[in-house]
């Protein structure tokens, strides 16, 4: 946008209001005092503010949870639920709150096109559109298409710079879903190229700045925004982010009062309010007028199995609650990375998270129980566990805002376990490899969330991976995936033991006194494989008893299980299996960890030098 030379002898002022005028922004009814938006407006409405009256910026993008509901009135006194009417939507917030006292508020999506934002105020409503067809013409010929809407939003703007400060409107303009006006990876195309470039010269006119005008774009992913507006000095990104508790609890007590649950049950409501991190007003609105429809209590049995389905949903299918059904006393042998789990799990339920690690790295040989590990641990801690699914797609921009969308949950359902399996090849590394540099991007976003300090304890990762040296470093340094625990095939007699109880216990069949009996360690039986083997003497001793018209035994026989051990052909991946576990034990971080015969070469003088280089020795025979 183009606008004349202003001379320098006129002061720049915010007309009618100056900079930092605590009534430039907000309602005659709410605004008071030396603050410019009242106390109930949220955090991100405040950091707006302070943004556009310190002259920092006059264009906002606004990302996150920004199709959910805000409030948009003063809380109810005397502790009584409010009206769910004070909840409304961002770009009514807006309207409303933000800019209640301003002249215009004009708002345009591709959907809608151009049209007054006022409120529930019509006679504001009138003046706006009276004051906007005098500018464009009757309201049914005002542009839709994206180009020519911008084009006339730049022509208002410019117009008002022109008119006499006596004349000037105070005018903001909200464009929604603006990651459809300026989509990253378009601006090749002439018409994206123009609208890209008539926002940026919004940001950066300085005499935009001296008048009272704000441009706020709402976009739910900000990866999917070009990132030259994402980059510029002159916008300034506000996150939106998932409701606290404070603000669920409010906004449940007034849904349910309105739904007609009893207030008996109002308790039971603080509850569902308390344990519904993650979801969204919308979400938990879902979930209370569905309770109340049913006759049932909000945090009843159903409970879990909604906030899973609707986080779940909301998610896009990109991360998966898994519900622990046991604990690390369910784990057979591995003794002491199971004291060290323990201890971090009785530190977090105690609320002692300045103690708690960031995150783990489970690594280990195929079927050493990684996996299984990690749900038990999430069971001892009695958080939820979310399994991180893949976010990856194949359009330019969607795997950055699927994982943004997915962290954004993350950090509001604290604290939780994240369990991200086959962590070499989900992470990434900082190379682009061919894709436009989304896995550098992708792997950036990960490795700052992880490194976040103020999620410990409350976002505990755990990365699993057979390859642990295919890592990269700077996700397994202390601060990030901080312990690493190895995990190994059985190594002694007492573990065999240990590991062939819990799995008949699993297959629901009996060991007859005595079993197993000694057992090969040479044969290197990882969990699976013994389960395989118990699964096997159950069917020999099912045939057996089948062919001689006998009952079904009610245990397994030595015989059988001798016959199942005898016949079992261990995998012939000797090779790979060395690697993994090579690489398991040079990853450890304590070593406590190990069992004795890797203490021994690792405490040797040289010793982690020589399992290094037999390391990239196996590494260079199999071409890993």
């Amino acid at each position: 946008m183009t606008s004349p030379a202003t001379p320098s002898a006129s002061p720049p002022s915010r007309s009618p209001a100056a900079i930092g005028d605590p009534t430039a922004l907000g309602t005659s009814a709410t605004a008071g005092g030396s603050g410019s938006l009242p106390a109930w407006c949220p955090a991100w409405a405040e950091r707006l503010g302070d943004s556009y009256l310190s002259g920092t910026s006059c264009v906002f993008l606004v990302h996150g949870n920004v199709r959910d509901l805000v409030p948009i009135a003063a809380p109810a006194v005397n502790g009584n639920a409010a009206d769910p009417a004070a909840w409304g939507t961002v770009p009514d917030f807006l309207a409303r709150e933000m800019f209640g006292r301003w002249d215009i508020v004009l708002a345009y999506d591709v959907g809608k096109g151009l049209r007054p934002l006022a409120g529930p105020d019509p006679a504001r409503l009138r003046t706006m559109a009276q004051w906007l067809t005098e500018r464009l013409g009757n309201a049914a010929t005002w542009p839709r298409d994206p180009e020519q809407a911008v084009a006339a939003i730049d022509a208002i703007l410019e117009r008002n710079l022109i008119d006499p400060p006596e004349q000037r409107k105070r005018i903001a303009v909200v464009l929604d879903y603006a990651q459809y006006l300026v989509p990253a990876g378009e601006a090749g195309s002439r018409s994206a190229a123009s609208r890209l470039v008539r926002v940026l010269g919004w940001a950066t006119n300085p005499l935009l700045r001296r008048v009272n005008v704000a441009v706020v774009l709402l976009t739910d992913t900000i990866s999917e925004v070009h990132p030259r507006l994402v980059q510029n000095p002159a916008i300034t990104a506000i996150d939106v982010p998932m409701p606290e508790a404070a603000e669920r609890e409010r906004f449940a007590l007034a849904t349910a009062a309105a739904a007609g649950v009893k207030p008996d049950r109002m308790e039971s409501v603080k509850r569902v309010a308390a344990l519904s991190g993650g979801l969204t007003l919308e979400s938990l609105r879902a979930v209370i007028t569905l309770s109340a429809r049913e006759g049932t209590d909000p945090d009843g049995p159903e409970f879990a199995a909604r906030k899973k389905d609707l986080i779940e949903r909301s998610c896009h299918g990109l991360i998966e609650f898994i519900q622990p059904r046991l604990t690390l006393d369910a784990v057979a042998g591995h003794a002491d990375a199971k004291q060290r789990l323990e201890g971090d799990a009785r530190a977090i339920k105690r609320g002692q998270l300045d103690s708690a690690p960031m995150g783990y790295l489970i690594c280990g040989p195929v079927g050493t129980g990684k996996s299984f590990i990690a749900e038990c641990y999430s069971g001892s801690v009695g958080i939820p566990c979310v399994m991180l699914k893949n976010f990856r797609s194949k359009y330019v921009g969607e795997t950055e805002g699927n994982l943004e969308h997915a962290l954004g949950v993350l950090r509001s359902l604290g604290p939780v376990v994240v369990v991200i399996d086959e962590a070499d090849a989900a992470l990434g590394n900082r190379q682009s490899d061919g894709d436009s540099g989304t896995s550098a991007r992708v792997f950036s976003m990960i490795a700052r969330q992880m490194g976040d300090t103020r999620y410990r304890g409350k976002i505990v990762w755990m990365l699993l991976t057979s390859r642990p040296d295919l890592l990269p470093i700077d996700l397994k340094r202390q601060g990030r995936a901080e312990v690493h625990i190895p995990l190994f095939y059985p190594h002694d007699q007492a573990e065999i033991d240990a590991m062939f109880a819990a799995m008949a216990r699993k297959c629901g069949v009996t060991l007859a006194a005595g079993l197993p009996g000694p057992v090969d360690l040479e044969l290197g039986l990882s969990g699976a494989d013994i389960e395989s083997v118990v699964l096997a003497a159950r069917r020999k001793g099912l045939e057996r008893a089948a062919d001689a018209g006998a009952a079904s035994p009610d245990s397994i026989s030595t015989d059988d299980l001798a016959a199942a051990l005898d016949d079992f052909m261990p995998s012939a991946q000797g090779l790979e299996k060395e690697m993994q576990e090579m690489a398991a034990v040079l990853e450890c971080t304590e070593k406590r960890f190990l069992p004795e015969r890797w203490k021994e070469k690792v405490g040797q003088p040289g010793g982690r030098s020589r399992l290094q280089e037999r390391l990239a020795a196996i590494r260079e025979v199999i071409g890993s």
